[in-house]
C-alpha cells in the first residue's frame, strides 16, 4: 500500500511538473488568438460567405472592386466549387470589357489556379493593350501553351513598346523571357558561392530555390568569418522556404514570385500583419528601394548602377542575366519583399505541391505551425533561421535567393552539397 501511495504521488507530481513545463514554455512564446480552431473556422466562413456574394454580382463597371476581392480571396483559400469555377468561365468571357486593373486581379488568379484554360482570351487582351504589367501579366499566362508565331507577336509587340520607353523594367525582363523562351538555361556553379573570400566580412544568408517555385527551396546561413553555420551535430543548418507568391507571377511583377538575386539585409523586425504573424521576420530591401549598399567594405550611398549589382556577384555569375531579378524588380517599383514566418491556415493548401508552406505576396516565407488549441506556435523554422543569423553575426549582410536547377521536387541540403564538391 505504502509503494502505491508513493508511486501515485510521484506519478501526480510528475504529471503537474510536465504540465507546468507545458504551460511555461507556451505562454513565452508568441500567441496567435486566430490560430484557435474556433477563429480560424469563423475567417474561413467569412472569406467563403464574402466571395459567394461578391463573384455572384454581375460583371460591370460598377462592381469591379468587389468582383476583385472575391478573385484575390479565391486564390488564397484556394475554393473551388461548380459555382465558382462558372462564374470565373463567365469572367474570362467578359474580361476585355473590365478595366485594366480589374483585368490584372483576374489573370492573377488564373494564373494560379486555372493555367492555360483561358488563353484565347488572354491573348486578345496582350494584343489590345499598351500597360507594361498588364503585357507582361498576359504573356506569362500564355507561355507555357504559347505556339511560335504567338511568341514572335508578343516579342514583336513587346519590343515595339520598350523602344518607346526603354527604362521599362517590366518590358525589359520580359523581353528577356521571350528572347529566350523555349531555352534551357543553365545555373552557373554554386560553388563560388561558398568560397570563404567570398564578399569577406559579410552575413550571408542563401535561399537556393528551383525554377519551378511550387517546390520549396532551402535557406542557409554564412557568417562574416566565411564560415557556413553547422548544428550542434555537425551537419549544416538549413531550413526550408517558400519563394512562391499566391500568382505565381515571375519577380519582376508585383506580388509576384521572389525574385532572384540580392537583397540587403536591414535587421530583425516582428509584424502586426494577420498573415505573416509575431515571429520575428528578416527586413530586406531591394536595389532601387533602398540606397545605401555596402560593397567589398565601401559604403555605396547612391542609386544603384548595374556595375554597383555586378561587383556583389563571383565572376561565373556576373553574365547570368536571371541573378540580376532583384536588381529590375526593385526598378520596376518592387518592395517590402521580407522573409518571414506565416499564420495562414495551411489547411488552405493541403493538396498543393508546396504544402505545408503557405504562399505570400511575393516574401519568402518558412514553414510554421500554430497549434489550434491553445493559439501558441508550435514549430517554427522562422526561429530557427533568425537564431541562426544572430549566430552568424546578426541581420546585416546580405540574402541572396538563386535557382539552382528545374527539377520538380523540394530542395534538399544534399542537392546543394552535391553542387559544391
Amino acid at each position: 500500500m505504502f509503494n502505491k501511495i508513493i508511486l501515485k504521488i510521484i506519478l501526480t507530481a510528475a504529471l503537474l511538473i510536465s504540465a507546468a513545463v507545458f504551460l511555461y514554455a507556451q505562454n513565452n512564446g508568441p500567441y496567435f488568438k486566430d490560430a484557435l480552431k474556433e477563429n480560424r473556422e469563423k475567417f474561413y466562413k467569412k472569406i467563403v460567405s464574402g466571395i459567394n456574394k461578391n463573384i455572384s454580382l454581375p460583371f460591370t463597371t460598377e462592381n469591379e472592386e468587389q468582383l476583385s476581392s472575391a478573385f484575390y480571396n479565391i486564390a488564397l483559400v484556394k475554393y473551388k466549387t461548380s459555382f465558382v469555377d462558372n462564374r470565373i468561365d463567365s469572367a474570362a468571357k467578359t474580361i476585355q470589357l473590365r478595366s485594366e486593373n480589374y483585368q490584372k486581379a483576374l489573370i492573377n488568379l488564373i494564373n494560379s489556379d486555372y493555367p492555360k484554360k483561358y488563353a484565347a482570351y488572354i491573348f486578345a487582351i496582350f494584343k489590345n493593350t499598351t500597360d507594361a504589367k498588364l503585357m507582361a501579366m498576359a504573356a506569362n499566362y500564355l507561355l507555357p501553351t504559347a505556339t511560335a508565331a504567338q511568341v514572335k507577336i508578343m516579342q514583336k509587340q513587346t519590343n515595339a513598346l520598350l523602344d518607346k520607353t526603354p527604362d521599362n523594367a517590366i518590358l525589359f525582363e520580359l523581353g528577356e523571357q521571350l528572347k529566350n523562351y523555349n531555352k534551357k538555361i543553365i545555373t552557373p556553379s554554386i560553388k563560388t558561392f561558398f568560397e570563404k573570400n567570398y564578399l569577406p566580412g559579410q552575413v550571408l544568408v542563401f535561399s537556393f530555390q528551383r525554377k519551378d517555385r511550387n517546390y520549396p527551396g532551402l535557406a542557409m546561413v554564412r557568417n562574416a568569418d566565411g564560415n557556413f553555420i553547422k548544428n550542434t551535430d555537425g551537419n549544416y543548418f538549413a531550413v526550408g522556404q517558400l519563394a512562391r507568391s499566391l500568382s505565381n507571377m515571375p519577380g519582376y511583377i508585383t506580388n509576384g514570385n521572389t525574385p532572384q538575386g540580392f537583397f540587403k539585409m536591414n535587421g530583425f523586425d516582428t509584424s502586426n500583419n494577420f498573415f505573416i504573424g509575431p515571429t520575428t521576420n528578416i527586413q530586406l530591401s531591394m536595389p532601387h528601394e533602398y540606397h545605401p549598399f555596402i560593397v567589398n567594405g565601401n559604403l555605396i550611398d547612391t542609386t544603384w548602377s548595374l556595375q554597383q549589382y555586378r561587383d556583389l556577384l563571383p565572376s561565373n555569375f556576373k553574365n547570368y542575366h536571371p541573378i540580376y531579378g532583384t536588381f529590375y524588380a526593385g526598378k520596376a517599383g518592387r518592395t517590402e519583399i521580407i522573409a518571414h514566418g506565416t499564420t495562414i491556415d495551411t489547411a488552405y493548401y493541403t493538396s498543393q505541391l508546396y504544402a505545408p508552406y503557405t504562399p505570400s505576396a511575393g516574401c519568402l516565407c518558412t514553414k510554421e505551425i500554430w497549434n489550434n488549441k491553445t493559439g501558441y506556435r508550435q514549430t517554427s523554422d522562422q526561429l530557427l533561421l533568425t537564431e541562426a543569423i544572430q549566430k552568424a553575426g546578426g541581420p546585416y549582410g546580405y540574402l541572396v535567393v538563386v535557382e539552382i536547377d528545374d527539377k520538380k521536387e523540394a530542395v534538399k541540403l544534399s542537392d546543394v552539397l552535391s553542387l559544391i564538391k
